[in-house]
C-alpha cells in the first residue's frame, strides 16, 4: 500500500479539530497536522436543544475551511463525527443535511458509548504505557462538555462504564445560572459531583481499589503535558500538584494565568472545573496517579480507520473489553454464570454451522454472545416479566464499544428469547428498528431461542453438543446419558420458530456413553 492521507475530523461540543494523518502498511500512522478552531456549540444545544443561525454559519464556514486544508495535503480518506452537541440538538437530521449541502462533508453522529470507545481506543495506541498503567486498579475518566464517562478496570480487562451529566459546559452553566463567583466555584462543584459521585462509590467500588486515573480530556491534558509546569514526568501528576493548581488559580488573574501557561483565556474557566472535578474524583476513589496521555477523539478515529484497513494490528483485546462488560452487567443483576456459559457454548456451535444460511461475520456472533451472558439479567426484577425488564435493563446500561442500534439488537433479542416474537411493522413502530436490524434480531432469536431449549432445565444435561447441516436439517446431537424428556418435549416449538426464520428445521438426536 503506498503512502495515503487520512484526516479524522471532530464536531465536539466547544471545539472543531482535525487531525491530518499519512497512513501506509509499512510506517503505520503518522500525525503531520492538527488544526483546531473553538465553537461553543454545546451551551446552546443543551439549553435549548437547537444551534442558532450564527452558530450554524460558523460551522459551516470553518468546515468549509477545514476542506480546502484536506484539498491541500490531498487527503484521499477522511473520517468526520459528531458528539453530544450535534446528538443533542433536536433537529440533527436538518442540520446533519445543511452541513452536508454547505460543506460537501458528510458527519457521522456517535452515540455515547461509541464516542467513549473511541477515545479509549486512542488511549490504547499508546501502547506500553497504556498496558503497564491499566495492570493496576485503574479508572478512565472521559471529560466532555456535556457529560463524564469513568470505566474501570480489573487488571487490563475494562469491567465496567458509567456515563454522568457533569460535563464542563454543563457545570459551567449550571454555576453561569447561579450567578456564583470563582471563589464559590469550588464549594458548589463539590456538592454536585459529591451527589453523583456518592451514589458511584456505592454502586462500583465497593470491591475495588483504584490506584490510577486516565484523564482524556481537552483542558487537564493540555495542562499536564507543558514541560514547563511539571518538569519531571510531563503527562503525569499527583494529588499535590492538583492542590497547587487550584491554590494558584485562586490567587492569580485568569489573564496573567492564561498567558503563564501558554492557554486561550476563555478556556480557563473550564480548565478550573475540570481540575476540580479530577481532584474531587481522585480523592472519592482514593488514587494516587493521574495519567494524560494527551489523545483526542481524532486519534480514536484514525485508529480505527486503521484497524479496519487493516493498517495497524491492535495489541489490546477490545471485544475482551466488550464481553467482561457485559458479564460485569450479568453479575451486578444476579446473572447466572454457569447457565450463561452453556447457553454461549451451545448458540455459538449453532452459529458456525449456520453460517452459510445467516451470512452473518464475527460482529454478529459477538451480539449473540453477549445476548447469552445477558439472557437472563431481567429476572432481578421479575421472573414473570423477564423479556421486557430485560430488555430495560440492557438498554438502561451503556456497554461500551457496542453502538446503539448493536445494544438494541442485543436487548430485543434477549427480549424475545423470553415473549412472543414481534413481527416487523410492531417492532419498528416501537423501537426504531430499520429492516437490516430486524432481521439480524429474528435471526439471532431463532438461534438464541433453540439453544435456551435445549438446557431449558437449567441443569446443564449435556456434556457435548456438536450440529451437522444436512440438507434442509439443522442436526442436532447431544452427549448425554441423562433423561432430556423436558428438553425434547419443549423443544418443538422454538424448532418451529427456527424453521420459519430459517427455512431449516432443526432434529434432536441422543447419543449415550456407555
Amino acid at each position: 500500500m503506498a503512502v495515503k492521507t487520512f484526516a479524522a475530523i471532530d464536531v465536539g461540543s466547544y471545539e472543531l479539530a482535525m487531525k491530518i494523518f499519512e497512513v501506509s502498511k509499512v510506517k503505520g500512522m503518522k500525525e503531520i497536522d492538527h488544526i483546531r478552531h473553538s465553537i461553543d456549540m454545546g451551551t446552546e444545544s443543551y439549553a435549548t436543544g437547537k444551534l442558532s443561525y450564527q452558530r450554524v454559519e460558523e460551522l459551516c464556514r470553518v468546515l468549509r475551511e477545514f476542506t480546502d486544508i484536506m484539498k491541500a495535503y490531498q487527503v484521499s480518506d477522511y473520517v468526520a463525527y459528531g458528539t453530544s452537541a450535534i446528538r443533542e440538538t433536536e433537529n440533527t437530521v436538518i442540520l446533519i443535511d445543511q452541513i452536508q449541502q454547505r460543506t460537501g462533508l458528510r458527519i457521522g453522529i456517535l452515540s455515547n458509548s461509541e464516542q467513549r470507545f473511541l477515545d479509549y481506543k486512542s488511549i490504547a495506541l499508546q501502547g506500553e504505557g497504556f498496558q503497564r498503567i491499566i495492570e493496576n486498579g485503574t479508572a478512565i475518566v472521559d471529560i466532555g462538555g456535556g457529560s463524564i464517562q469513568v470505566s474501570l478496570f480489573d487488571k487490563d480487562t475494562l469491567v465496567s462504564t458509567q456515563n454522568m451529566k457533569l460535563g464542563v459546559l454543563r457545570l459551567r452553566d449550571h454555576l453561569t445560572h447561579l450567578n456564583a463567583s470563582i471563589r464559590q466555584y469550588e464549594n458548589l462543584l463539590n456538592e454536585m459531583i459529591d451527589a453523583q459521585m456518592a451514589v458511584y462509590k456505592k454502586l462500583y467500588l465497593r470491591d475495588r481499589e483504584i490506584r490510577n486515573i486516565i484523564v482524556v480530556d481537552d483542558y487537564i491534558s493540555m495542562l499536564l503535558r507543558k514541560k514547563s509546569i511539571n518538569n519531571e514526568m510531563t503527562g503525569y501528576g499527583g494529588a499535590e500538584l492538583f492542590e497547587k493548581f487550584r491554590e494558584i488559580y485562586q490567587t492569580e488573574s485568569i489573564s496573567s494565568l492564561a498567558r503563564r501557561w501558554n492557554i486561550a483565556e476563555e478556556i480557563m474557566p473550564l480548565l478550573y472545573i475540570a481540575l476540580i472535578m479530577t481532584k474531587r474524583i481522585m480523592e472519592t476513589m482514593g488514587a494516587e496517579l493521574i495519567w494524560a496521555p494527551g489523545v483526542t477523539l481524532c486519534d480514536g478515529i484514525a485508529y480505527e480507520y486503521a484497524e479496519k484497513n487493516k493498517i495497524i494490528v491492535s495489541t489490546h483485546d477490545f471485544e475482551q473489553d466488550i464481553i467482561a462488560c457485559a458479564y460485569n452487567i450479568s453479575k451486578r443483576y444476579r446473572g447466572s454464570r454457569k447457565r450463561s456459559e452453556t447457553l454461549e457454548q451451545i448458540a455459538l456451535t449453532i452459529f458456525d454451522s449456520m453460517k452459510k444460511i445467516h451470512g452473518f461475520g464475527k460482529r454478529e456472533k459477538l451480539l449473540l454472545q453477549l445476548s447469552t451472558i445477558l439472557h437472563d439479567c431481567g429476572k432481578y426484577i421479575s421472573m414473570t416479566n423477564l423479556g421486557e425488564c430485560s430488555y430495560s435493563i440492557i438498554m438502561s446500561t451503556e456497554i461500551i464499544g457496542l453502538s446503539h442500534i448493536e445494544r438494541q439488537i442485543v436487548a430485543n433479542v434477549v427480549k424475545y428469547n423470553h415473549m412472543e416474537f414481534d413481527y416487523f411493522e410492531e417492532m419498528s413502530r416501537n423501537g426504531m428498528i430499520d429492516k437490516a436490524s430486524y432481521l439480524k434480531i429474528a435471526k439471532l432469536t431463532a438461534i438464541l431461542r433453540l439453544a435456551n431449549g435445549l438446557d431449558r432445565s437449567h441443569k446443564q444435561k449435556f456434556k457435548y453438543v456438536k450440529t451437522a447441516l444436512k440438507d434442509n436439517q439443522l442436526v442436532i446431537t447431544v452427549d448425554t446419558n441423562e433423561d432430556i424428556t423436558l428438553e425434547k418435549g419443549l423443544f418443538g416449538e422454538r424448532a418451529m420458530f427456527f424453521e420459519e426464520v430459517y427455512s431449516v428445521l432443526p432434529v434432536i438426536r441422543q447419543k449415550r456413553t456407555i
